[in-house]
Parts: C-alpha cells; structure tokens; sequence
C-alpha cells in the first residue's frame, strides 16, 4: 500500500495491463512530501517510481519516503553464478529517485543500509514496549523474561530492554543448513515465567516453532512472540495452530492479514521518534 500525504493511492490497470494512476491530492506551493510504502508486491514499486518522478515533474524538490519493510532484503548476497542479487539492483532503483530521506524499520539485512542511500533506521523499541505493557495489562505479575531466537537477535534487541533474557544456540547440519535443536543460553530465567520470544522477521514462524517448543521444555509458562515483520505466509505454518503461543505481536509493515491470535501495530510514517 502507497499513501500520499496519508492518502491511499488507488493503482488500477487499462485493458492491456498496463497502469493506470492519479495523483489525488492538491500539492498546493509545498515542495515537501512524504511518500509511505508498506510492501504488498512488486507492482507497487513501478507505481512508486511512476509517482516519484510524477511529483518531481511538479515541482517537489524535498521528497521523503516511509519504507518500513525493505524489499528484498532476504537476497542481500550471491552464492552462485546464477543467482541475481536483487537488493543491489532494488537499492539502485530507490537511489535513482533522489529521496531527500529513506526511514526504514528494523532492516533485516545489514547489507541495504551500505547500498540505499540516505537511509535512516527507526528502532523497534518503541513497538517491543507496546508488546510488553499489553503482555502486562494481561498479568501484572514481574515474571517477564525475553528471548531470543539466536546470537544475532541476542545482540540487536538484549539493549533495548532491562528485563533478564535468554538466547538460543542452533545446532545446524552444515553440509545441509538444517536445524537439528536448540541449546538455550540463561535456561535458568525461563522455569516457570512468561516468556517474550523477541526477532525482525518471520516467515512461516519455524524457527519460532522450535524456539517455543524448547522453551515449554525447560518449563516456561505463557510464550508470546514479537516480530517487527510478519509475512502474510505465517498463517499457513505450524506454529498458529500449535497452541505454544498466547499472542503474537507484530507491525503492519507487510502483514496485511488478521488473526484472533495477531495483534497488529501500526507503523508511524514519517516523524521524529
């Protein structure tokens, strides 16, 4: 979805497939805007540039865009010959429109923060302390424990809050790339507490899975789940009918779905944190 000083920008088609757009606002003798893209498909990001360049035609000078997802992110290197590395080419295509500022939620690659330029990355404190107060609104009870899925996530999101916590340690098949179990680093903050399984992405929530799995074993008590960025493709793995979570909490960032088991936070645009 693409939004335009808060209006949603209808993308339709003529007969042929092609595009068909509007601008539907009044720019008036503003040179400033601010564009909001939270990811759908990659038809949206034709209509992105056809708009940008539209604005630039009249006249904006000073256009930012709220792009809290990043495309792409999941193929930021090659293995292979054969492999197209389409976050460069993505990053390319951004640059090529001269946003004065890219704000960006979270990024799930390191990589696109060196190859999109005037980037700026926006913390997802602010939405984890809003998973935590409502976790808290539900039992008051100081018995909160973090975890993380992973060292990587350990080291992201451990300062963001002044609860204890625990991390996972995967135990992979190399020659494979399988996960075959979980070590968890801190188990002993974890008997019988609530614990908030904190990560940025999520696909069909496997890792997520085990990690709850792991967790009920060393004897947590309810497990709920933080992810900046919910795939849509959630809904069709195991981990929602498993019953190991009491509540996911996520963004809207590319979650366009709803669940009785998701809550679903909106992403401020444009602004100061």
């Amino acid at each position: 979805m693409i939004k335009i000083r808060n209006i949603i920008i209808n993308i339709n088609q003529y007969p042929d497939g092609t595009m068909l757009l509007k601008k539907e606002f009044d720019m008036g003798n503003e040179n400033d805007i601010d564009i909001a893209w939270n990811y759908e498909n990659d038809i949206e990001l034709i209509a992105l540039y056809y708009l940008t360049r539209k604005l630039q035609s009249d006249g904006a000078k000073n256009i930012r865009l709220f792009m809290p997802y990043i495309p792409n992110a999941r193929m930021d290197r090659v293995k292979n010959e054969e492999d197209v590395f389409t976050l460069k080419y993505f990053s390319e295509l951004i640059n090529s429109l001269g946003f004065s500022q890219v704000v960006v939620l979270d990024p799930h690659s390191s990589v696109s923060l060196a190859l999109i330029d005037h980037i700026r990355v926006r913390t997802p404190k602010p939405y984890i302390e809003k998973a935590v107060q409502d976790i808290y609104r539900q039992d008051d009870t100081q018995d909160l424990v973090m975890f993380y899925p992973d060292e990587g996530a350990c080291k992201r999101y451990s300062e963001m809050s002044f609860l204890p916590y625990a991390f996972g340690i995967k135990k992979r098949d190399w020659k494979t790339g399988k996960i075959m179990g979980l070590d968890v680093a801190g188990a002993e903050h974890v008997k019988e507490k609530r614990v908030l399984i904190v990560d940025d992405i999520s696909s069909k929530g496997g890792t997520f899975y085990y990690s709850a799995q792991k967790l009920k074993e060393l004897g947590a008590k309810d497990i709920y789940l933080y992810i900046t960025h919910c795939e849509n493709t959630i809904l069709e793995g195991q981990l929602i009918g498993s019953g190991l979570l009491k509540k996911i909490y996520t963004t809207d960032s590319i979650f366009t779905k709803e669940h009785e088991l998701i809550k679903v936070m909106n992403c401020e645009e444009i602004g100061e944190d």
